[in-house]
This record gives C-alpha cells, structure tokens and sequence, in this order.
C-alpha cells in the first residue's frame, strides 16, 4: 500500500519558531564546547554528551514505544547501525580536538562542508543527480570559505600551523558526518530517527569508555558543569524542536532557517565576548570574511531549498 504524504498544520508561525529554535540551540554549541576545553578532553565530553543524551532519549523511547524489538538489530540493519554510530562518534571528537585550534565561528562555517560531502556521497554510492541550481548553490557557498578565510588563505597553503591543524580537523569531522547521514538514510526505513540515536549514544557510552575520563567532573566549576549539562541536552532539545518543526512547515522552509546556524554562532561569539570576555574569545573578521559567511549560508540554502522542492 502507498504511503500517505505526510502534510503539514499549516501553522507556519509555530514551525518557524521551531526551526529557529533549533538553529539557536545549534549555533550556541561550539561555544559551550569551547568553555569546557580547558578541563575536559574531547572524548571525555563527548562520553558525557552521550550519557546525559541516551537517559533522558531512552525515558521518552520508552514511554512512547514501549519495549524495543530487538531481533530488527541484525544482518545488514546492524552494519549500518555501526557505521552510523562509528561515524558520529568521529564526528563528535574530531570537531572538539579542532575547535581546540579554532574559534566557534570558523568551526561552524567549516563544518558547513558536511551535508555537501552527504551531497555528494548520494550522487556517487546512490546514483543521485545534481542540479544546475544545487551546482551553483555549491559553488557560491564553496567561494564564500574561499572569502571567509581571505585573511588566513596564504597560512592555510603555506604553513602548516595550528590553524591549519584545526580547519583539517574539522573538514575531516564533515566528512566522517557525511558516512553517518548515508547511513541513516537508509537506517530511517527501518526505524525512526530517536531510535536510531538511542542506539547510538548508548553504543556509545560503553565504545568511548576506555578512552574517557569521568573523574574529570570534579575538575569543573559550576559554570561549567552548567555548560556540559547543556551541551548533554542541547542534541535532544534541538532535534525535538526540528522534528516537532516538521509537523507545521516545510521541510525547505526549515532547511533555510537551519542553514542561518554559522551567522547565530558569529553573532552570539560577538554579544558573549562583549558581556564575558574573560570567558569568550572574540572573532575578529573583516568586511570580506562576513560576506564570505553569508555566501557560506546562501549557498547551503540553495542546494538544501532545491534538493527537498524536487523531492
């Protein structure tokens, strides 16, 4: 039988409130990993990341669900259900060691580069096929970097310094995250996306274990215990306002309000540093690193817009 199209409520007002809700809670991220940098190490975070995520999702899993029927976690559901947590831990660490090099608002614009890998990874695994409207999105979002990083571009080619360091770090983080979207693409036929990320931060309190270090916790003042309880919930928070979203308007809608997410993350970096300099690092970018931005976020606009309107 056909699937019925899924439409929306119409209320428009209620999912873009939503979906900028998402981008705000997405684009205030980088800085409070950055605020905990100095106690914790990455994977150490991202072990409590997790471990915060997964009780809090399994509560509400399991009481919408009920028990889980485990006997669809197998054969070729199981692979990919690795692949995707694999990917995602990556993900999670390599982004935290480049933010160590790098401020909030060059890791956001890098790490734009994500769904353009998952873009492309579609046109070669699936046999997908671009526009001529996504190609342009691409390039204009791929020479706004090029801008974004006018200042620095002579650095990033000739030197290999810790910049450097931190940009690879984060394009690499993009490309892993690029595996874990294939994979839940195809996961998302199988089982819905709260469970497929119950799976994944709890396979992943128990991968990252070895390689935390728990006891860090009493390192951290209650500023910052404040900011990894939020860096836990921000993922559930943020996703439950994008999916809740969904329900009131259109997925391109959505996707061009989330794609504002690196300019929420400048502006919030340029408020913080004003009002707690002693706690965040001010961004210091000229005329043509902005333009370069919002090039970045238009040209992420165009591919997503076009891509879910031929959908």
């Amino acid at each position: 039988m056909k699937k019925a199209k899924h439409t929306t409520s119409g209320r428009w007002k209620l999912g873009f409130a939503l979906a900028f809700s998402a981008a705000v809670l997405w684009g205030l991220l980088p800085i409070a990993l950055k605020g905990l940098l100095n106690e914790m190490d990455p994977v150490t975070i991202t072990w409590y990341r997790f471990l915060l995520a997964a009780l809090v999702l399994a509560a509400f899993v399991f009481r919408k669900n009920g028990v889980l029927d485990f006997g669809k976690f197998r054969g070729t559901v199981l692979i990919l259900l690795l692949v995707a947590g694999l990917s995602l831990y990556g993900n999670y660490i390599l982004f935290l060691f480049g933010l160590n090099y790098l401020t909030p608002g060059v890791s956001q614009i890098v790490i734009q580069l994500a769904p353009v890998f998952m873009l492309l990874g579609g046109l070669i695994i699936f046999g997908e096929r671009f526009s001529a409207t996504q190609w342009i999105g691409l390039a204009i979002l791929l020479s706004g970097m090029v801008l974004f990083f006018n200042e620095r571009m002579a650095e990033l080619i000739s030197h290999f310094t810790g910049y450097t360091i931190g940009i690879l770090l984060i394009i690499t983080a993009a490309f892993i995250w690029s595996f874990y979207g294939l994979a839940q693409k195809q996961l998302l036929k199988t089982f819905p996306s709260e469970i497929i990320m119950l799976f994944i931060y709890f396979s992943g309190i128990f991968v990252l274990l070895p390689g935390s270090k728990p006891g860090q916790l009493s390192q951290l003042d209650a500023t910052q215990i404040g900011l990894l309880i939020f860096c836990g919930l921000n993922t559930l928070l943020a996703y439950g306002s994008f999916a809740e979203a969904l329900d009131h308007w259109e997925a391109s809608r959505i996707s061009a309000v989330l794609a504002t997410t690196p300019i929420i993350t400048i502006i919030a970096v340029k408020i913080g540093a004003a009002i707690f300099p002693s706690l965040i690092q001010p961004e210091h970018l000229n005329m043509w690193s902005i333009i370069g931005a919002l090039m970045v976020v238009g040209g992420s606009m165009i591919s997503a817009l076009y891509q879910h309107r031929k959908k």
